[in-house]
């Protein structure tokens, strides 16, 4: 296989599909130029995502052996290269925004339909139906999907489940979060390739943008595409990426194989370890959140020593969290909770931290009363591999005066689908004691983890920590009290920098998870096409053959 050069490719798009078609072959040539022997193209290339009801959407749709994909199939064969772009297709009484792969004899080698559609595009458009391929290439093992179904983990980390390699990512969006956050974060949580190809210029019809501004309550000049197109490493690394505004070309070389391996620095393999069976509430039909709205602020605390619970308590934290095993791994269970417990008489704090409690390594939670609950680990772990051999069945929910609280233990961090679960389990927010052991675990990990779920998310580690509060100013279509500043789903940070931390967060916060209309972050989840998150390693989803073929 070895290294091949990849190209994420960002341009405007307006309502002139003649145009739109030549700016896309003048781009191809621009890549191939560059020696892209893998393109990515943005979202929605055939035309702005803007229609006045579906017979319009249909209207101007491409078709399979329409002019427009004929001629970008023609492109991938003139330049032998591997090319994937996105339009509106008409087919078979629907229109789908649809992610073609051509190959360099120009034959359509996958099409994967956008699952989770964002906001108005749902009024004309019609989701997917089927998860994706994972396309075997001589450049790797290729999934594709595009823009919304970034924002959430559940679409990346079904394809990387399935053995890709790379994923090719087609955005249409004005949101500054996309590069900063959502876009590096799916290569590092499932330590594949991302490339991604976002748009620049009016993302709206010009003589419309004005009102449409109005109703979002957004300044008609942050509706331009954001631009930063992107390839990022395993690691979470950006190796390049494309300017805020402008047309632009972005290449670079790497190599597919690199993805293979999913080995943590403590030699954890992190897919290797993951609970399939645990996770099949991810993949059941969404229901609507029950569970009453938490209180509208909490305050919050990360503390790197138990000896600082005490003061931490009485300057009103009511949920402290400490790096996990903080008493050492050798600390009698009973002793801890005893300890703690003395440490917070007479408030009403509840403290989080860790313990080995006989062959597994248990988050508990504890007040002035004792121990409250506990939470086994969930997954195996090499750092704790010479006493920590069993592992708990569920992930429990907490109900507190304030809300609904899950525990995350150590390396469980590291894993989307654990979030997921106490998304779906109606948490308000998440108390994780852990042991980071690399940086994007901190700067793209857990901010994505609350972004993604809702979730208030409280953070403590021995060295490092967050304390990430949701925001009111959240859906779209919508108003906000505060100006809209381009960032669409991302929390408040703090970062736990400081020997105690303490900030506020918002369970109340967390029943609203409409980043837009008709777009659901948890309960949109396109559980009909994510079977593989649940199916035993090595297994095909029911009814299907396996995805990936050598």
């Amino acid at each position: 296989m070895g290294s091949v050069r990849v190209a994420a490719v960002q341009f405007a798009a307006g309502l002139d599909v003649a145009g739109n078609l030549a700016t896309c072959l003048r781009m191809a040539d621009r890549a191939a130029a560059e020696g892209a022997r893998l393109i990515a193209f943005p979202e929605f290339c055939n035309r702005l995502s803007w229609y006045e009801d579906r017979a319009s959407a249909r209207r101007h749709a491409c078709t399979l052996d329409g002019p427009f994909l004929t001629a970008i199939a023609a492109k991938a064969a003139e330049h032998r290269v591997h090319l994937k772009i996105n339009v509106t297709l008409a087919e078979a009484g629907r229109v789908t925004v649809a992610g073609l792969l051509y190959g360099p004899d120009g034959a359509l080698l996958g099409r994967s339909d956008k699952l989770t559609l964002m906001g108005a595009e749902g009024d004309h458009l019609d989701p997917g139906t089927t998860a994706g391929p994972v396309i075997a290439t001589p450049h790797g093992r290729l999934g594709l999907y595009s823009c919304m179904e970034g924002v959430t983990s559940d679409v990346p980390r079904d394809l990387a489940v399935r053995g890709a390699q790379v994923l090719l990512n087609s955005l249409n969006s004005f949101a500054t979060d996309e590069a900063s956050l959502h876009v590096p974060v799916r290569a590092a949580e499932n330590r594949v390739w991302v490339v991604a190809a976002n748009k620049v210029g009016p993302l709206l019809p010009a003589d419309l943008l004005p009102a449409i501004a109005g109703r979002l309550g957004v300044p008609p000049g942050l509706l331009d595409g954001a631009g930063e197109s992107q390839i990022v490493a395993p690691d979470g690394t950006v190796l390049a990426k494309g300017p805020r505004t402008g047309e632009a070309v972005v290449v670079a070389d790497i190599d597919p194989a690199l993805a293979d391996p999913k080995t943590r620095p403590d030699g954890t393999d992190v897919f290797a370890a993951r609970r399939p069976r645990l996770y099949a509430p991810i993949v059941r039909p969404p229901l609507p959140r029950t569970a009453a709205p938490g209180a509208g602020k909490l305050a919050a605390a990360a503390v790197r020593s138990p000896d600082l619970t005490g003061e931490t308590a009485r300057a009103g934290a009511e949920l402290i969290v400490l790096p996990e095993l903080a008493f050492g791994t050798g600390a009698d269970p009973a002793a801890v909770v005893e300890t703690l417990a003395r440490a917070v008489e007479g408030t009403s704090a509840h403290v989080v931290t860790s313990v080995r409690a006989g062959s597994a390594h248990t988050a508990y939670l504890v007040n002035a009363d004792g121990l409250a609950g506990g939470q086994p680990q969930l997954h195996a772990s090499s750092r704790h591999a010479p006493w920590a051999t069993e592992y708990g069945e569920r992930l429990e929910i907490f109900t507190l005066p304030w809300g609904r609280l899950a525990l995350v233990v150590g390396d469980d961090a590291l894993y989307p689908e654990t979030f997921r679960l106490a998304a779906i389990a109606e948490a308000d927010a998440v108390a994780v004691p852990f042991t980071p052991l690399e940086e994007w675990e901190t700067a793209l990990g857990l901010p994505e983890r609350a972004a993604e779920n809702r979730l208030n998310v409280i953070a403590s580690g021995p060295e490092d920590g967050l304390v990430l509060a949701l925001p009111a100013d959240f859906t779209l279509w919508t108003s906000w009290d505060g100006p809209f500043e381009g960032r669409i789903s991302h929390p408040v940070v703090t970062r736990a920098s400081r020997p105690v931390t303490m900030a506020a967060v918002h369970p109340a916060q967390a029943v609203n998870r409409l980043v837009s209309k008709n777009t659901d972050l948890v309960g949109g989840r396109p559980a009909h096409a994510l079977a593989a998150l649940a199916a035993p390693a090595g297994d095909a989803p029911a009814g299907e053959t396996p995805a990936v073929t050598h």
